[in-house]
C-alpha cells in the first residue's frame, strides 16, 4: 500500500507520499526453520538483504518535489516464532507470536525533480 502524511518540522508542515511500492530483490543465504516443544515453530533469517523501489513526493509552503528512489537494506536478521494449535478441531491454523528483526545498514537513494 501506498503510505502518505505529514510532519511538522521548524516552520510548517511536511506533506509527503510514497507510492507504487515494489520489491525488486530479496536474498535470504541463511534460513533455517526447527519446531519448538508444545507445538511451536521458530523462523530465523540472518544476513538477509532486501531492495525497494518506489515513487516519492514532498510538499511544504516554501517548495515540492517528487521522484525514484531505493532502498536497500542489507546484513537484516529476523528471528520470528509462531504458534501452532494441535487441536483437531478446524482447520490447521499458525499465529505469530513473536518477531525480533535487526538490521545492518540501510541505504536510501532519492533521484528527484524540481
Amino acid at each position: 500500500p501506498d503510505l502518505s502524511g505529514h510532519e511538522k518540522f521548524g516552520l510548517g508542515n511536511v506533506k509527503y507520499n510514497i507510492s507504487r511500492i515494489h520489491v525488486t530483490d530479496i536474498e535470504l543465504p541463511s534460513a533455517f526453520i526447527s519446531l519448538l516443544r508444545g507445538s511451536g515453530i521458530k523462523l530465523v533469517i540472518g544476513n538477509a538483504s532486501l531492495t525497494i523501489d518506489m515513487n516519492w513526493n514532498i510538499r511544504t509552503w516554501i517548495f515540492k518535489d517528487s521522484g525514484r528512489g531505493t532502498v536497500h537494506v542489507s546484513k537484516a536478521f529476523v528471528t520470528a516464532i509462531f504458534s501452532t494449535p494441535l487441536d483437531n478441531a478446524g482447520p490447521t491454523s499458525i499465529s505469530l507470536t513473536s518477531c525480533r528483526t535487526t538490521s545492518g545498514d540501510v541505504d536510501i537513494k532519492l533521484n528527484g525533480k524540481t
